[in-house]
C-alpha cells in the first residue's frame, strides 16, 4: 500500500480497549463530553462579533445566519458522530483519515490540526491577557503596558498570556477528570452569564426594532437581504468551530461509541439555541443601527446601556450597570476552557500520530501517576506560551481556521468512503442521508475556505512544507505500519503534493501582495519565495534520483 496504507480496523479497535497504566485514564461521561463542547465552542466571539454582522450584514436576521451556519456545522458534526462510535481513539481527523484514505492523507490532516489548535491557543492567551488589563482597569488596577503586551504592541512581554498557558497545561497535566471538572464550572458560570443577559434583557424587548427583520439589500452584495444573512452565516460560522476537539478525547471517555456522539451533537445544539436567544435579546434591546462602527466590538455593552428606562432628557439610565463587568469576567473564564480545551486536542493529536510511529515517541508516553501524556503537554506549554507572549495580537490573529475546515471537509469525504470499504463495521451512531449530508458538508466548509483572506492560505501552505519535510524525513520511515523511506511505493505522488505545494507557495504570496497593495512589506512575499524555490528543487531532485 506504501504511503496510502489504511491502518486496520482491528488495530484501532485493540487501541481504543488497551488499558493499563501506560494509557489515558477513561473518566469522561457524555455529560463531561457536552460541557468540554460547550467550554471551547462558547468563546468572546459570542459577545463581539454579533455586533459587527448585526449592523453591517443582516439587521435582526442575525439569528437566521447562526442557524445557517449551524447547520452547517451539523454536517460535519454528523460525520464526526459516526467515526467517533466507529473508531473511538484519540486523534480526531487525523485517526479517521488514516482507517480510510491513508497514511499521506491522515498526516496532512494531523499535521493541519496541530497547526490550528496552536494557533487557537496563542490567540486566545493574547485576547485572555487584554481582557484582563480591562477588568483590572474597573477595579483601579493598572498593570504596565511593557509586561502585558510584546514588543510589537508597544511592549516587552506579555507575562499575562504566558502564565494562562502554562496553568491551563499544568490542569491537563495533573489528569483529565480534574481538567473536566474545571472545564464544567467554567462553562457553567459563562452559561449563566448568557441566561442573565437573556433572562434581564428580556423585557427591555422593543418590537419595533425587528422591523424591518431582513433589511433591504443596498444593491452591494452582502450588504443586507438574503445576501447579508449567507455573508453574516460565513463571518458566524466560526464561532461554532471547536465541536471536533471533543473528539480528540475519545481514550478519556467511558462507552465511547455511545457517549462520543452525544457530547459532539449535544454541544453543537445546546450552543446553537444560546447562540439565537443571544442575538435575538441582544438586537431586540437596542436597534441593529446601534451596533455600527467601533462600539459594535462590544455589543453587549451597547445592548447593556439600552436596558433602562429614559429619564426627563430622554436618557436611558442603565438598570444593571453591574452586568458589563460580569460579562468581562464571564469572557475571562470562558476563554480559559478555550484554551485548556484546545491544549487538550493538541496533545491528543500528536499522541496519536506518535503511536502510529509518525513522530518520535517523546508525545505518546504517558505519565504512570497522572495517567496524561505529560511530556507533549509540558513541550506545548512551552511553546504556546513563548508564543503568546512575543507574538503579537494582529499576527496571531490572522490565521484562522482554514486548517480545521480542511479537516472538517476530508471527515465529510471519508464517511463516503467508509460507507463503501467498511459497510459491515459496527457502528452505534450513522450519518443520516448518505451521501446528502457529507456533500453538504464538503459544499459548506469548501464555501467557507474561499471567504478566507490570502495570507491565511499563505501560512497554510508554509506550515504544510515543514510537515511534508518532517513526513520524508522522519514519519515516511518510522511508520509502525509499513517501515522504510524512499522504498515505499507512493513516493511519484509525494514529490507531485511537494511541487504543487511549492508552486502554491508564489501563487499564494502574489495573491497576499495584490491584496495589500505593492508598497506595502513584502515579508511574507519574501518568505514564500524561499520555501517555494528551495522546496521546488528538493522534490525536482528527488525525481530526478528516481
Amino acid at each position: 500500500m506504501g504511503l496510502f496504507i489504511r491502518k486496520p480496523f482491528e488495530a484501532l479497535q485493540a487501541e481504543a480497549n488497551a488499558s493499563g497504566k501506560k494509557t489515558l485514564k477513561r473518566v469522561l461521561g457524555p455529560w463531561s463530553l457536552v460541557a468540554l463542547g460547550v467550554g471551547v465552542i462558547i468563546g468572546a466571539g459570542l459577545f463581539s462579533i454579533t455586533g459587527t454582522v448585526a449592523a453591517g450584514y443582516t439587521g435582526p436576521a442575525i439569528t437566521l445566519s447562526f442557524a445557517i451556519a449551524a447547520l452547517g456545522c451539523c454536517f460535519a458534526g454528523l460525520c464526526y458522530a459516526e467515526f467517533a462510535s466507529m473508531i473511538p481513539v484519540a486523534g480526531s481527523a487525523y485517526t479517521y483519515s488514516y482507517a480510510t484514505m491513508g497514511e499521506l492523507i491522515a498526516w496532512i490532516i494531523g499535521w493541519d490540526l496541530v497547526l490550528e489548535y496552536t494557533v487557537a491557543a496563542t490567540t486566545v492567551s493574547i485576547s485572555w491577557s487584554r481582557y484582563l488589563v480591562v477588568f483590572l482597569e474597573g477595579l483601579d488596577i493598572h498593570l504596565p503596558q511593557a509586561l502585558t503586551a510584546c514588543p510589537w504592541d508597544g511592549g516587552v512581554v506579555n507575562i499575562p498570556a504566558f502564565l494562562i498557558v502554562v496553568l491551563m497545561s499544568l490542569f491537563l497535566i495533573r489528569g483529565t477528570e480534574g481538567s473536566s471538572i474545571f472545564n464544567g464550572f467554567i462553562v457553567f458560570l459563562k452559561v449563566s452569564v448568557i441566561l442573565i443577559f437573556v433572562i434581564l434583557g428580556w423585557k427591555y424587548i422593543n418590537t419595533d426594532n425587528y422591523t424591518p427583520y431582513i433589511p433591504a439589500n443596498t444593491g452591494i452584495l452582502g450588504e443586507y437581504g438574503f445576501s447579508g444573512i449567507l455573508r453574516g452565516a460565513a463571518i458566524v460560522f466560526f464561532a461554532f468551530l471547536g465541536f471536533d476537539a471533543v473528539s480528540t478525547a475519545a481514550q478519556e471517555t467511558k462507552n465511547p461509541k455511545r457517549n462520543m456522539p452525544i457530547g459532539i451533537l449535544v454541544s453543537l445544539l445546546v450552543c446553537t439555541v444560546l447562540y439565537m436567544v443571544f442575538a435575538h435579546v441582544m438586537t431586540g434591546v437596542a436597534h441593529y443601527t446601534a451596533f455600527s462602527g467601533q462600539q459594535g466590538i462590544a455589543p453587549v455593552a451597547i445592548a447593556i446601556e439600552h436596558m433602562g428606562q429614559a429619564d426627563a432628557a430622554g436618557i436611558i439610565q442603565p438598570d444593571y450597570p453591574w452586568l458589563n463587568r460580569a460579562i468581562v469576567l464571564s469572557i475571562l473564564f470562558g476563554y480559559c476552557s478555550v484554551i485548556m480545551v484546545t491544549l487538550l486536542g493538541q496533545s491528543r493529536v500528536f499522541l496519536s500520530m506518535s503511536h502510529d510511529g509518525l513522530l518520535p515517541p517523546f508525545f505518546s508516553h504517558i505519565n504512570e501517576k497522572f495517567r496524561t501524556p505529560a511530556r507533549s503537554n509540558l513541550l506545548f506549554m512551552v511553546l504556546v506560551g513563548l508564543l503568546a507572549a512575543f507574538v503579537p495580537a494582529r499576527l496571531a490573529g490572522e490565521m484562522t481556521n482554514i486548517g480545521t475546515l480542511m479537516a472538517f471537509t476530508l471527515v465529510c469525504a471519508a464517511v463516503l468512503v467508509v460507507r463503501r470499504t467498511m459497510p459491515d463495521v459496527p457502528r452505534s451512531f450513522k450519518t443520516p442521508l448518505v451521501p446528502l449530508i457529507p456533500i453538504l458538508g464538503i459544499l459548506t466548509c469548501l464555501c467557507m475556505m474561499l471567504f478566507l483572506p490570502a495570507d491565511t492560505w499563505i501560512r497554510l501552505v508554509l506550515w504544510m512544507l515543514i510537515g511534508l519535510d518532517i513526513y520524508v524525513g522522519y514519519g515516511m520511515k518510522h511508520s509502525k505500519l509499513e517501515h522504510g523511506g524512499d522504498t515505499r511505493h507512493g513516493q511519484v505522488t509525494l514529490n507531485m503534493i511537494g511541487l504543487i505545494l511549492a508552486v502554491l507557495c508564489v501563487i499564494t504570496g502574489l495573491w497576499h501582495q495584490q491584496t495589500v497593495g505593492w508598497g506595502e512589506s513584502k515579508v511574507l512575499l519574501i518568505i514564500s519565495f524561499v520555501f517555494a524555490f528551495t522546496h521546488c528543487a528538493y522534490y525536482m531532485w528527488r525525481i530526478w534520483r528516481r
